[in-house]
């Protein structure tokens, strides 16, 4: 049985300001143009579909165009719902959906079926669990005590009573890690790998990079796009799966080539500014980072550059001065700053771009509710 591993869409995403709709549009059809030539038995999206959990209509139209493309095809198609997603929002219509071979994970309840394929080996139980908590399952296994996310996707995967003589695929949207660590992403805290020891195949969604935790058969497919700078130097792909019989997996995966690259760039003024530089015509219409070497500021320089670099998304400089900065602002004490500030750089980090008003809003509300309104 074949089956290609999608996740982390985040359809209706800007960065810098920037709608990706065109560029996401434009790698789902590549997506179906890989489907169409490796023929598989079913598609799974794991998590994180759209980028906020009320999503913009053209992110809705989109994926209703990208769903409508696979219900043509013979072939299944498995939907969780990651962190990023409304669970109720995402799987509304799911029980007509699932006539045309559409299958929504529902907000969690407290017991995941498998949908049941079937080939020459026998069959296949699909198991979708959306992103998780712990107090969502605490609120559903009355006295068992949660400490962590590693119990709450335990408890989980107790209550489904899996069968291990068969063939497993579980679907998930957690941080996976290969044993116990404090580190938290996005706000998700760690899930310890073993849980996941009885599938024959984890398909993981919520970290972009794709690669696999303990073992070759809990994976991370990755963003089918570049939504950092940091991974401008990332390849993209498309992972898919063939199930032998049980115990035989092998895994493999097809090139992703954006309709705009992700460029960081460095130089000074004058050096990006000569033809020589930026004759590359892509280079002229990727989406670009660019770093000024110049010891002085560059008078309009982001207005300037971005005549000759038309998707110019940030600009910044690396000099003296700025060094000198970092390692004034480096020194300062943590405990020194608020847990509102702390959040702050660490969202700026992570999205490559400030909160806005409202965001900062919601923070502080989280944040005091927490602490009892005592900083």
């Amino acid at each position: 049985m074949r089956l290609i591993h999608l996740s982390d869409l985040h359809l209706g995403k800007k960065l810098y300001e920037f709608s990706l709709l065109e560029d996401q549009q434009y790698i789902l059809k590549k997506i179906i143009n890989i489907i169409d030539e490796e023929r598989p038995d079913g598609v799974i999206l794991a998590g994180d579909i759209y980028d906020k959990s009320v999503p913009v209509t053209d992110a809705v139209g989109l994926l209703d165009e990208f769903l409508s493309d696979l219900a043509t095809r013979d072939l299944q198609v498995f939907v969780i719902s990651g962190n990023h997603d409304s669970a109720e929002r995402l799987s509304f219509g799911s029980k007509i959906f699932s006539q045309s071979g559409i299958h929504f994970s529902p907000s969690y309840k407290g017991q995941v079926s498998p949908i049941i394929m079937e080939d020459e080996h026998g069959p296949v139980n699909i198991y979708l669990l959306p992103f998780i908590k712990p107090t969502m399952v605490r609120q559903i296994f009355e006295g068992i005590e949660l400490k962590s996310y590693t119990d709450a996707v335990r408890s989980a995967i107790e209550a489904m009573e899996i069968d291990e003589s068969l063939r497993n695929v579980l679907v998930s949207h957690q941080y996976v890690t290969p044993g116990k660590t404090d580190v938290n992403v996005g706000g998700a805290d760690n899930v310890d790998v073993d849980i996941y020891e009885i599938f024959d195949y984890v398909a993981l969604g919520h970290l972009h990079n794709p690669h696999h935790i303990k073992e070759e058969r809990i994976r991370y497919c990755g963003t089918p796009l570049k939504y950092s700078f940091s991974e401008a130097d990332k390849d993209k792909s498309v992972t898919i799966i063939d199930l032998g019989p049980k115990g035989e997996l092998e895994i493999s995966t097809v090139p992703l080539v954006p309709r705009r690259e992700m460029r960081a760039i460095r130089g000074s003024y004058e050096e990006l500014s000569k033809k020589s530089f930026y004759e590359d015509t892509s280079l002229r219409d990727d989406y670009v980072h660019i770093t000024l070497t110049d010891e002085d500021s560059v008078l309009d320089a982001f207005a300037k550059l971005r005549i000759i670099y038309k998707n110019l998304m940030h600009l910044d400089y690396d000099n003296t001065r700025t060094k000198a900065h970092r390692e004034v602002d480096g020194a300062i004490r943590v405990d020194q700053k608020s847990p509102l500030e702390l959040f702050a750089e660490l969202f700026e980090r992570q999205n490559n771009r400030p909160m806005d008003g409202e965001e900062e809003k919601l923070t502080k509300q989280m944040i005091d509710k927490i602490w009892e309104g005592d900083l």
